[in-house]
Formats: C-alpha cells, structure tokens, sequence
C-alpha cells in the first residue's frame, strides 16, 4: 500500500545523479514547475510509451513553465541507453535507494503475475514554483498520461 504526498504538501528537496551522471537538484529547476514522475522501469513497453509521449509534447508543457522530470531506480547508465534510444528531451534521475520515491510515498508493495514485490508506482507530481505540490496525478494509463496533465495544465495555466 503507497502514501503518496497529497497536493499542498511541501516536496521532499533532492539531488540525484541523471542519465549522464551528473547531479541534478530541486534547487537548479527554481521558478519553474516540474512535473516529477516517477515510473517502474526504463526500456519496459509502458515506461516507453509514458516516457515518448511526454517527449512529444515537451513544447506544450514548456508553455506553462513545465519541466519534465521522470525518476526510477534504474542506473545512471542504463537511464542514458534509455534516452538515446527514445530521443528523450528530459531529465531522467537515477533514485537507487528508492529514498526519493519513499520521500514522495511511491515506493511499496506491488503485485506482478501473482508475486508481490516492492517497487515505484506511477504516480505523477505537479509542484509549482514554490516547491509545493499543485497536484497529483496518480489515474492514468500509461498511454494518455501526456493528456492528463496537459488537461490539467490548461484549466490551471497559472
């Protein structure tokens, strides 16, 4: 069972290696606000399709001073094989020790084909500018994940 942080929490402050190794911090994206979503796996069909998407429609999130920011647990190496092949137009953290997905409340127990594991669930967070979460999205597919949030985006362009 996850517990994911609810809009109006203050959110957790990081500082993650990404797809090149380099360390990236809440506090290079100040002013601007991130859409921070963390997903299960890179190179997995429907990591895939959430991660292209949102490539495609990076320019439509620029408009309301969106950055993207997706995060798993996967290797910085492994994150920047991901990109390349994708052509991804976004940063990819690298969250090893699962402290941030914890931080955040999406990290738990999940259930594959009758096991059950720990592990990231897909849930998206919208912080605004003051580092507070604006909202979150956690009932999407993977597929209209993009369109949830631009929804979203449209009726709150603040």
């Amino acid at each position: 069972m996850v517990n994911p942080l609810k809009k109006g929490e203050k959110a957790p402050q990081f500082s993650l290696p990404d797809q090149d190794g380099e360390q990236i911090s809440s506090k290079d994206f100040k002013g601007q606000r991130m859409l921070i979503y963390f997903y299960p796996k890179a190179m997995t069909p429907g990591c895939t399709v959430q991660a292209c998407n949102l490539r495609d429609c990076a320019e439509d999130l620029k408009k309301y001073n969106v950055v993207i920011i997706g995060i798993s647990t996967d290797k910085p190496e492994k994150l920047s094989r991901f990109s390349e092949k994708e052509l991804l137009n976004f940063t990819l953290l690298s969250d090893e020790n699962h402290e941030l997905c914890e931080a955040f409340g999406t990290w738990g127990e999940k259930e594959f084909m009758g096991k059950t594991y720990d592990g990231i669930h897909r849930i998206s967070f919208l912080i605004d500018t003051d580092g507070k979460i604006e909202q979150v999205f956690d009932d999407f597919k993977t597929s209209n994940h993009h369109e949830v949030v631009l929804d979203y985006l449209k009726n709150h362009p603040k």
